[in-house]
């Protein structure tokens, strides 16, 4: 007597085999994605080159902190431990806050440095009552280990992704964020220091990524 297969019992699927259309666009859009990637490193040198230029106005106390933070931060990970919990548990808070628009919740765990925001609002409000400048040192070394916190962690998640063809997610992808986490970052000096201009450090990068393309153009098409 044969036997009757119950309704309950499991069907095994086969594995889904993406259409080689599919796999061959894909690999176009990492292509252009790779292009546009190698597009933005002059603009990820100039800026950075630009941001140390105006950040060494600063008084130096408020310097080493911030330095002092980011280091402390890089001793703690490449020696001590890796605090994948911290970063992991600031994603889900913005996961909470962005909830209500699903595109913005894939995108903004990697561009937004929460505790560096959390922090910078939290010194904001505390500045109201006190301008001790303990408590601009104390912020200052929380917000170089924060923001070191979120570019290293950032960096490594889009660089283990599956499926990166030309590791265009992470080229692309960390010098998008980096260049984004730059501004916001001379953005809460400008707010916090007079002597920081992010007006400066904008024109600074543009001019000095323009030099940059200008002089890659010379030398491939106008030098004889």
């Amino acid at each position: 007597m044969e036997k009757k297969e119950s309704p309950n019992q499991e069907i095994k699927k086969e594995p889904r085999v993406l259409p080689k259309v599919t796999i061959f666009s894909g690999k176009i859009f990492s292509i252009i994605k790779f292009i546009f990637g190698l597009c933005l490193l002059p603009l990820v040198y100039a800026s950075s080159i630009s941001f140390l230029n105006e950040f060494s106005g600063l008084d130096k106390s408020s310097q080493n902190n911030f330095w002092a933070g980011l280091i402390t931060l890089l001793i703690i990970y490449l020696f001590i431990w890796e605090p994948t919990i911290i970063y992991v548990k600031g994603q889900k808070i913005l996961e909470i806050i962005f909830s209500f628009f699903k595109p913005l919740v894939r995108v903004a765990p990697y561009v937004l440095p929460v505790y560096t925001l959390i922090l910078f609002f939290g010194y904001w409000a505390v500045s109201f009552i006190s301008k001790s400048p303990k408590v601009l040192n104390y912020f200052l070394f929380l917000f170089g280990f924060s923001m070191g916190l979120h570019l290293i962690f950032g960096a490594k998640s889009l660089r283990t992704r599956q499926q990166d063809f030309l590791k265009a997610n992470y080229i692309f992808g960390f010098s998008f964020v980096y260049i984004l986490n730059l501004i916001l970052t001379a953005l809460i000096l400008n707010f916090i220091f007079a002597q920081f201009s992010i007006v400066n450090f904008l024109n600074n990068s543009f001019r000095s990524t323009q030099g940059i393309f200008y002089a890659v153009f010379k030398q491939l098409f106008l030098s004889q």
